[in-house]
């Protein structure tokens, strides 16, 4: 399941880079007090207080300290959150807790570079596969602030745009594709038991308890969706359903998992007004 679109944000909205050699030992006017340790293997630099490493520092520290809106601040993804209230936020916190457990609890920095209003900053971070890799993070200089470029100046003119609604937008779009996602899971476990039980499909629940589906499609917590498989023809047939727990705000259109007489089933989707659609 993803992660919400704060997960790539986090961890992947900055191109990977195979090594990197310290600036400081280019340039030692980048390096002044304030030098940091770190618990994974490699080199280490000195940063300067709200400087641009200071600042990926601090925002990865309070995002695992679950210090969600500061963190936030530190990026040009503010907007989308400056409006939300503390209620609002709490929409998003399974999102956002999901992060945070991934964040290391010792930042490694390795390289900053400062060109005028803008800065590169290199940090090794846990990937896709939860393995750690230098990965650059880009910065602009807004006034005496240095802030995190998380999206490109296309997303971000949307963000100023769409406010406080961009996060719940972003996240319906990643709900509905873990639903379809989650389907066609369900499609290749009745695959699995049909042929293990001479042409009969399975529950939901007995697909979990083979361990062909995972647990987390009996809960709408993951991926804001309810999921039902309904037999038919005594277990030879089925159909599945992928439902919004809250009609938009954790999804908007309802899908459906119909298997054919030959091939692969299909999936297909539409706004039912947050009801299971049927065959």
């Amino acid at each position: 399941m993803a992660l919400f679109a704060i997960g790539s944000v986090v961890f992947n909205g900055c191109s990977a880079v195979a090594s990197e050699v310290s600036p400081v030992a280019k340039n030692p006017a980048n390096a002044v007090q304030n030098s940091t340790d770190s618990g994974i293997k490699g080199s280490t630099i000195e940063t300067k207080e709200n400087g641009p490493a200071d600042t990926v520092r601090a925002f990865y520290t309070k995002l695992r300290e679950k210090r969600v809106r500061e963190a936030i601040y530190l990026t040009n993804l503010r907007p989308a959150i400056e409006g939300l209230s503390d209620d609002e936020l709490k929409e998003f916190s399974v999102d956002f807790e999901a992060v945070a457990k991934r964040v290391p609890e010792k930042i490694q920095i390795t390289g900053e570079i400062i060109s005028g209003e803008l800065a590169t900053v290199t940090a090794n971070l846990p990937n896709d596969e939860d393995k750690f890799e230098p990965q650059k993070i880009t910065l602009k200089k807004i006034g005496e602030f240095w802030i995190i470029q998380t999206v490109d100046e296309v997303a971000e003119e949307l963000i100023k745009k769409e406010g406080k609604n961009y996060f719940r937008s972003l996240k319906i779009e990643s709900h509905q594709e873990d639903a379809k996602e989650m389907l066609e899971r369900i499609a290749k476990a009745q695959i699995v038991h049909s042929i293990q039980n001479g042409g009969k499909y399975g529950e939901i629940l007995k697909l979990v308890e083979l361990e062909i589906l995972p647990e987390d499609v009996g809960t709408s917590a993951s991926t804001g969706y309810n999921y039902a498989v309904v037999l038919t023809d005594g277990g030879t047939g089925y159909y599945g359903t992928a439902t919004p727990a809250e009609y938009k705000k954790t999804g908007i259109n309802s899908y459906i998992l119909v298997p054919k007489d030959k091939g692969m089933p299909v999936v297909s989707g539409r706004d039912n007004g947050g009801k299971p659609l049927t065959k």
